[in-house]
This record gives C-alpha cells, sequence and structure tokens, in this order.
C-alpha cells in the first residue's frame, strides 16, 4: 500500500485524509520535514497560501519540498497548494515551491461569497466531476510540456505536468474520490517505476 502525506500545516487536511483513506492508500499528516522521507507522494491542501507560505518557512519545510518534488515522487496541489506549485505567480516576483511550468492569478473566480461548485469534465477522471471553487485561482498559461486536464468556462482550472497535479478547486471537500484516486495511482505507477 502507498503511503501519501498531506501537508498538515493549515488548510482542508482532514478531508484530504479521508478522500485517500477511501481511495485505498495510506494517508499520513506531515507535521515535521523527516515526515517526508516516509511517504510516497504529497498532497499540498486548499488553504490560504500566503500563510501557508509563511507556516513552510517558518517550520523550515521548503528546500526539503523542492527535494521531494525534484525526487520524481508525485505532488498534488488543490487550489492554494496549486498555487505554491506554480513557477509564476500573477502580481509576484517569486514562485513559492516553484515546481510546474505553469503561471497561475490567485482569487480569479472571486472572493469566498463568490464560491460556487460545477461540474467538470477531467481527462482520464471523469466527465462529470463535482468540483468546488473557493476564492480559487486559475492556471493562466501552461508550459508545452503541461497537460490540461479541465477547463471551466474557457479557464484551465486541472493540469498535470509529469508527476506534478495541480487543480483550482476542491475535490476533498465532495464525496466523488476519482481525483484523489488518480492521484493515489500516479503515486502507485510512481513507486513501481523506482523499485524496479
Amino acid at each position: 500500500m502507498v503511503k501519501v502525506g498531506v501537508l498538515g500545516l493549515q488548510g482542508a487536511v482532514r478531508e484530504h485524509v479521508r478522500s485517500i483513506e477511501e481511495s485505498g492508500a495510506e494517508a499520513v499528516v506531515i507535521k515535521k520535514v523527516e515526515q517526508l522521507d516516509e511517504i510516497d507522494g504529497l498532497i499540498l491542501p486548499g488553504g490560504e497560501s500566503t500563510t501557508m507560505r509563511r507556516l513552510i518557512d517558518k517550520y523550515g519545510f521548503m528546500d526539503k519540498l523542492k527535494e521531494f518534488a525534484a525526487s520524481g515522487k508525485p505532488v498534488y496541489g488543490t487550489c492554494a497548494g496549486l498555487i505554491l506549485l506554480a513557477q509564476r505567480v500573477v502580481g509576484y516576483d517569486e514562485p513559492h515551491i516553484g515546481v510546474m511550468d505553469v503561471t497561475v492569478e490567485r482569487n480569479s473566480f472571486g472572493r469566498q461569497r463568490e464560491s460556487f461548485e460545477a461540474d467538470l469534465d477531467i481527462t482520464g477522471v471523469a466527465l462529470d466531476f463535482p468540483a468546488v471553487f473557493i476564492r480559487a485561482p486559475h492556471i493562466v498559461e501552461a508550459g508545452e510540456n503541461v497537460e490540461v486536464i479541465s477547463k471551466h468556462e474557457g479557464r484551465i482550472v486541472a493540469a498535470r505536468e509529469g508527476h506534478i497535479l495541480g487543480c483550482s478547486f476542491h475535490p476533498e471537500l465532495t464525496d466523488d474520490h476519482r481525483l484523489t484516486a488518480y492521484f493515489v495511482n500516479m503515486v502507485k505507477e510512481a513507486k513501481e517505476k523506482q523499485t524496479v
């Protein structure tokens, strides 16, 4: 069984744990840097990206998160997690972890009260995925090696670049675990390759 970590500094951690377990993997809440050595894949949950960045810096996670992504182990960012993964964030000079070749704009679907749900077609996952958008970012531009797997009203809201997956919405806030299961499968495939 693969172990999937959820960065447990801030955000929808419990909901991701439930979704990982429903997808047949072991979930680990990551609160210490050294725990990253014990997992096969990592989810960066939604939350508040500036708060998460502050906590990542405070607890010395940044270098280890970059190392983890560089090792080829799958990483999945949802909402704020996508902002952390992006190489470019509109209005900011520096990226956060910066390992996915995308440009992301924060809060591009409006504020908290403009939250909404939409059924999305996600390539390889679902034709009718119930996506929950809360102060969601979107991908403005994607590099040539980035596969766009979902759009909403012309805006890119989910993409994959090799072992990195990112989406604008909160899949963990629904009872539909297909996107988490897709990521768990990415983790299984990556682990099998590493053990060959």
